[in-house]
């Protein structure tokens, strides 16, 4: 095994981007305000003419996406709210989704030209595109990123960030190699009350902090029935879809949005939302890499259905100082504290609980003279107070203007958080406790363990070298 697979394992306080790197000194120098554009998801066409008023050729920023479906488009969308953004190519491996996107823009007033690409890397040849965002499923992402990064793009590149450990460390050394300005899609790290909640933390109120809890119980997901593998739909190059991942036949099941459930492509809920809650837990914990992980579960919610990873999991996570749970399930919302998804601070002065919605504090109590009393006031729930994607999106732009240093999720920050994800997801498939070195960067007297840290490409396909 390599050496240095995880030499980013650490706590990172903070991720400063030196502007000197940016590709462009107009870009660099121009200086963007902030949008304030509402909480809406699409903005109108009114809305987009707006944001390009007196605004001269070197103030903007051209947009190119890889991967249009999904959160691909979200996160254009983000963008496009800002002034002088706007999307000038497209690049999807579905013919639909390409004239469904670019339809869309139209719609929202974006009267530029869209150049269209059924192959990534034409896309990354147009000299006229600063910024990529990176919305292809999991399994391709490194090898979009890397690209990217050679061909002197700036990246936001979806989460979670690799499908495997050893691509995660790559992209990391590329972003350094290339001077690339790259945002993961965790967006949760600029959403107000998680900042609020670190905040509460670091006043110690809540006591030592022994148990982290990290939750996401997804009642909509409902079986995905078997089907009969069948030919590509028409428009679809198929064999541009499986990339690197192992040759099979069509089957819709593993396409689109369902890919996450299929080991080839993706790691089930541990990866898709795990990352987002663990991000936070670490970050606020000061923590990175854990000296054990043990998994148990499985499919047991729907044990005949279509996909591949478990539907009910519990991972717990070995700190110095504190333990972490992760749980999720299938089909079922109610999950710690009445919520679907969250994050607990377990402490020994009461909990704090945040999720999308906000954040609260429920005390312990003391009993003195036959009296309750709680050891730290209780705070009730303090909803958040802006549009997290919307402010992710402005601190990428931002960062790469040079009106900020600090970019809110950098690869090194995403890379921590999808490691131990993969970390939860290589105990699951081992079925035993696995005790990580960071001295040696590997599982100890563990090789199936240590083999499954590595990233495997096929159909011609290689993995980068950076």
């Amino acid at each position: 095994m390599q050496k240095q697979y995880l030499g980013f394992l650490k706590p990172l306080k903070s991720s400063n981007v030196k502007t000197k790197n940016t590709r462009r000194t107009f870009i660099r120098n121009s200086g963007l305000a902030v949008a304030g554009l509402g909480m809406s998801n699409i903005i109108t066409a009114q809305q987009a003419s707006s944001l390009f008023t007196n605004l001269a050729p070197s103030d903007r920023l051209n947009f190119g996406v890889i991967g249009c479906n999904g959160m691909g488009w979200a996160n254009m969308n983000a963008h496009l709210k800002i002034p002088g953004v706007q999307c000038v190519a497209l690049a999807d491996v579905d013919q639909s989704v390409l004239a469904r996107r670019a339809a869309d823009l139209k719609k929202m007033g974006h009267n530029n030209k869209v150049s269209l690409y059924k192959d990534y890397r034409k896309l990354l040849e147009n000299k006229d595109v600063d910024v990529v965002i990176i919305g292809t499923p999991d399994h391709w992402h490194c090898l979009n990123f890397v690209d990217a990064c050679q061909a002197g793009k700036h990246v936001y590149v979806e989460k979670p960030l690799a499908n495997s450990i050893e691509e995660c460390s790559i992209m990391v050394d590329a972003t350094k190699r290339y001077n690339t300005i790259a945002q993961v899609g965790q967006w949760q790290r600029s959403g107000s009350q998680y900042q609020q909640a670190a905040d509460y933390i670091a006043t110690g109120a809540l006591g030592n902090i022994r148990l982290v809890k990290c939750w996401a119980y997804q009642g909509w997901m409902k079986p995905v029935p078997p089907v009969a593998d069948s030919t590509p739909p028409e428009g679809v190059d198929y064999k541009m879809w499986l990339g690197p991942a192992p040759k099979r036949n069509f089957n819709k099941n593993r396409f689109h949005f369902n890919f996450r459930w299929f080991w080839d492509y993706a790691g089930g809920l541990m990866t898709d939302w795990g990352v987002h809650e663990i991000d936070i837990a670490l970050k606020i914990m000061n923590a990175s890499a854990p000296k054990s992980i043990m998994a148990s579960g499985g499919k047991l919610a729907y044990p005949n259905d279509a996909s591949e990873t478990p539907d009910t999991l519990q991972t717990v996570f070995e700190y110095d100082d504190f333990n972490l749970l992760w749980e999720h399930a299938t089909g079922i919302n109610q999950g710690n504290y009445g919520r679907s998804e969250g994050i607990a601070f377990v402490g020994n002065n009461g909990t704090l609980v945040v999720d999308r919605q906000g954040w609260e504090v429920m005390p312990e109590y003391d009993y003195k003279d036959g009296k309750r009393e709680p050891k730290v006031s209780e705070i009730a729930l303090t909803e958040k107070s802006n549009e997290a994607l919307d402010d992710h999106a402005q601190n990428f732009v931002d960062v790469i203007k040079g009106n900020e240093t600090k970019l809110r999720c950098s690869v090194e920050q995403g890379a921590i958080s999808a490691v131990n994800a993969h970390m939860g997801n290589i105990a699951f498939k081992t079925g035993e406790k696995i005790y990580w070195d960071s001295k040696t960067n590997q599982f100890k007297d563990n090789a199936s363990a240590n083999e499954l840290v590595k990233a495997h490409y096929h159909n011609g396909w290689e993995l980068p070298k950076i």
